[in-house]
Order: C-alpha cells, then sequence, then structure tokens
C-alpha cells in the first residue's frame, strides 16, 4: 500500500478538510438540514463523478445545486427537461454565419448549456432517450461532437441531475446504461421536524443568507487529483470488492437472498465507485487513507442504482436500498480480505 508522505499533499488534505466544513457553513445560510445529501453530492464531485438527486417535490434539490455553485465559484447552468427538448438544445448546434472579412459563409459552432463547470439536469426523467442519449458523451467522455468536430467541454465538469419518484406519466425512465454513468444515485428526503420548522420561519420571515465563495475551479481540480493519489489497503479495496461480488445472484459469492431477491447485481464500476467514494470522502474529513467505515458509508448511493430487485422483491416490498442493508449486515467489514488468485487458462 502507497501512503501519502508528500508535504505539500498532507497540507493539501487539511486545506481540503477546512474548506469542506467552510462550505458547510456557506450552504447553512441557504439550506437547512441535509448534511449527508451535502456530503455524498460533494464525494461524487471530488471524486470526479456525477449524481442523481432523487426526492419528491419542494425539497430544495434545485437550491442545493445552485447554492454549491455559488459557493465553489463555478459556472453553472440550469437545464430544464422536458419532452420537446431537442439534443442539439442541450449540446449545442452548428450555425451558418458569414465570415466578415472574406464575405465566405461558413459553419461556426454555437455551444450549448452543457458548456459549464456545473449543470443542473432538471428533471432529467421527463426528455425522451434521444436527448437523454446527448448526455451520455458529456458525462462518460467529457466532450461533445457535433458537425465532425470534438468540442472539449470545461474542467472541472460534473452533472448533478434531478428526478422526481412520484409523477410517471409523461416520464422517460433512465436506462441502466445512462443511470450507470452516474456516479452516486442520492436520495433526499423530508426534513426533520426541527428543520422544517426552521426552513418555514426563515423563508417566511426573508432570513435567507448571501452565500460566498469558498473554492474555485483550480481548488476542486486540485482535490480530485489528491483523491487518486489516497492510498486503499487491500482490505478496503477486498471489502468494497466483497459486497459488489456478493450482489450478483447465481454466483458463487452470492448469499441466499440474492438468489432469491435481486434480478442483476453491480458490475465491476461499482467497486470503483466505491473505492473512489470511499478515499474522496476521507479527503472530505482530513484523512490520509480511506477505510471500510467509509465504504459503508457511501454503499448506499454507489450501489441503489445497480442492484435491481426482481418482482419477488417488489412483492415483498424490499427495495435497492433494504438489498444493500443486508448485504451490509450479511458481508463483514473486519473479515481479511486478499486478492484471489487468478485462474488458469
Amino acid at each position: 500500500m502507497s501512503e501519502i508522505q508528500n508535504s505539500d499533499d498532507l497540507a493539501t488534505v487539511q486545506r481540503c478538510e477546512q474548506s469542506y466544513n467552510k462550505l458547510r457553513d456557506e450552504l447553512s445560510k441557504v439550506i437547512v438540514g441535509q448534511g449527508d445529501v451535502i456530503e455524498q453530492v460533494l464525494v461524487a464531485i471530488f471524486a470526479r463523478g456525477h449524481a442523481l438527486l432523487e426526492g419528491v417535490p419542494g425539497l430544495a434539490k434545485t437550491l442545493l445545486v445552485s447554492s454549491l455553485a455559488q459557493a465553489l465559484h463555478l459556472s453553472f447552468k440550469r437545464i430544464q427537461f422536458t419532452p420537446d427538448l431537442m439534443p442539439s438544445d442541450v449540446s449545442g448546434t452548428d450555425i451558418i454565419q458569414e465570415n466578415l472579412q472574406t464575405r465566405e459563409r461558413e459553419y461556426r459552432f454555437l455551444p450549448g448549456p452543457l458548456f459549464a463547470n456545473m449543470i443542473l439536469a432538471d428533471e432529467i426523467n421527463r426528455t425522451p432517450p434521444k436527448t437523454q442519449a446527448a448526455m451520455l458523451e458529456a458525462m462518460q467522455e467529457r466532450q461533445v461532437s457535433a458537425g465532425g468536430k470534438v468540442h472539449k467541454l470545461p474542467n472541472p465538469f460534473f452533472v448533478l441531475a434531478t428526478q422526481n419518484p412520484l409523477e410517471q406519466e409523461g416520464t422517460y425512465p433512465l436506462p441502466e446504461a445512462q443511470l450507470d454513468r452516474f456516479l452516486l444515485h442520492i436520495r433526499v428526503d423530508y426534513p426533520s421536524a426541527a428543520d422544517e420548522w426552521e426552513v418555514a420561519r426563515r423563508v417566511t420571515s426573508g432570513e435567507m443568507g448571501t452565500i460566498e465563495p469558498v473554492m474555485t475551479a483550480a481548488d476542486i481540480v486540485e482535490f480530485q487529483k489528491l483523491v487518486t493519489r489516497v492510498p486503499v489497503s487491500d482490505q478496503v479495496l477486498g471489502y468494497a470488492w466483497a459486497l459488489v461480488r456478493g450482489s450478483r445472484p447465481n454466483s458463487k459469492e452470492a448469499r441466499e437472498f440474492v438468489n432469491k431477491w435481486v434480478n442483476w447485481g453491480a458490475g465491476p464500476r461499482g467497486v470503483i465507485t466505491l473505492v473512489t467514494c470511499a478515499k474522496a470522502r476521507a479527503v472530505l474529513y482530513g484523512r490520509y487513507h480511506a477505510t471500510t467505515a467509509d465504504v459503508q458509508a457511501i454503499a448506499r448511493g454507489a450501489l441503489r442504482h445497480r442492484i435491481a430487485p426482481n418482482y419477488a422483491a417488489q412483492a415483498a416490498d424490499i427495495n435497492s436500498d433494504r438489498l444493500i442493508e443486508m448485504l451490509l449486515e450479511e458481508i463483514p467489514a473486519d473479515r481479511k480480505y486478499s486478492k484471489p488468485a487468478a485462474v488458469a487458462v
């Protein structure tokens, strides 16, 4: 296992923790509670990934993302997905423009709203698959292809999408391939009684604060690079590996309840997500290495869109969150894990 020993890296870890604490303080001027949601969104950003926020209307999902953009001092664009939205409305299009010097007509690319550091894809499941697919290349390759040319997106670039789990009329559920592009699937729940009281008091009395920038784009890129250098022991890697392997029905590692209630389990990207997000979470809390506790803290957001309950599970009112809880109960974090032996061909 490698170690972070560079003094610059150690200082960057401490600075990351301080920035995270300042960021939470700034967001608290506008957002009441939602500490777990804020943590998971920041984990996704520092792990250089995208996040899908799901919750009923009125839980401040859009306000959280726009407030975060202010605190991170990033360029920000909001795309309201509707059934009539076209792919070019998202990524941009080529237009014909006359060259003032040569008087010849030529194509010029007009960038769409995707060309920003932070994208809020609001109600992403309300637009047809053709437009949803326009997001795939941007999210995976961080570029847009138009008119035979490739246009690079700014760095950092991440998509924070929202969807409403209640209204299904007029929606187009995201296919598994696109769901898998999201590093984390974050559930936004109702606030606690005290938080809801405070929300009502602040909004009705006009006591909403002003958010000051805490980080810059350069800071985020630096923290993202730092996350890749955070060491991970075989124990932590093995625990993440065991959780993902155990989620696959009809495999050697599958538990009985997995064979009974799971249609399909997480793929290799699930292991990568658990490990990368565990490293990002460690950095947020000023630690120089990831632990199994970090894996457990991020497991639900990392796996809930990668484990599909079958019809029997749905009939028994067992969702992916409950299956993940059962996996965490069944697979011990303190068992000794080591690299499995290669299979001879």
